[in-house]
């Protein structure tokens, strides 16, 4: 008898402990917003140039090249080498999805329509290639806010300088690289990330 009450004196304890083991660490969670829950992108789904949803969880397993594009700007050249490193590429578990923005100097005025010819057009894009999105602001797409912010993305904080800039996914979904927009997509720094 004297077994049985010790025995459910200290269940009662252990189980005392763990409740407010387990309220501390909520209120200090719901206290500090930099405890981070890190996410992938995985979780996204977005519309491509043509109306169709495009589900990132499809990836699963790829590199992944995250680029905001523009018709309209000095890098627009860098098509040309993005889809030379896609088509290089693309059959070894590599892809680049292209975010046409207007957030900079107005260079992304078209509709999808129109951006979805230029790019055809112009630089042969087979790639695949969303919507028009904002890429920064405070209308910013969530797929971009994941990109941006270290409480998701668990890497690091970072702004979109301008059109064209990378980033780098790897193969489980997680933010690994920001490549800035002035560096080529044939870079050997990118080229040894997608090789690696």
């Amino acid at each position: 008898m004297k077994n049985s009450f010790i025995a459910i004196v200290l269940t009662t304890l252990l189980f005392s402990c763990q409740n407010k083991a387990q309220e501390k660490v909520a209120t200090v969670a719901a206290n500090n917003p930099t405890i981070m829950t890190k996410e992938n992108i995985y979780q996204f789904k977005v519309t491509d140039l043509y109306g169709a949803e495009f589900d990132f969880s499809t990836l699963k397993g790829k590199k992944i090249m995250v680029v905001n594009t523009a018709s309209e700007c000095g890098l627009t050249p860098q098509y040309k080498d993005l889809e030379a490193i896609y088509e290089k590429y693309k059959d070894k578990n590599f892809v680049i999805v292209g975010f046409p923005a207007n957030n900079f100097g107005s260079q992304e005025p078209g509709t999808d329509k129109e951006i979805a010819a230029f790019c055809e057009q112009n630089y042969g894009v087979s790639f695949p290639m969303m919507s028009k999105i904002s890429v920064k602001g405070s209308d910013m797409h969530k797929l971009y806010q994941f990109l941006t912010q270290k409480s998701k993305n668990g890497l690091e904080d970072s702004e979109v300088q301008w059109n064209f800039q990378k980033y780098l996914i790897n193969e489980n979904g997680e933010l690994e690289k920001v490549i800035a927009p002035r560096t080529l997509p044939t870079d050997a720094s990118v080229i040894k990330w997608i090789e690696g």
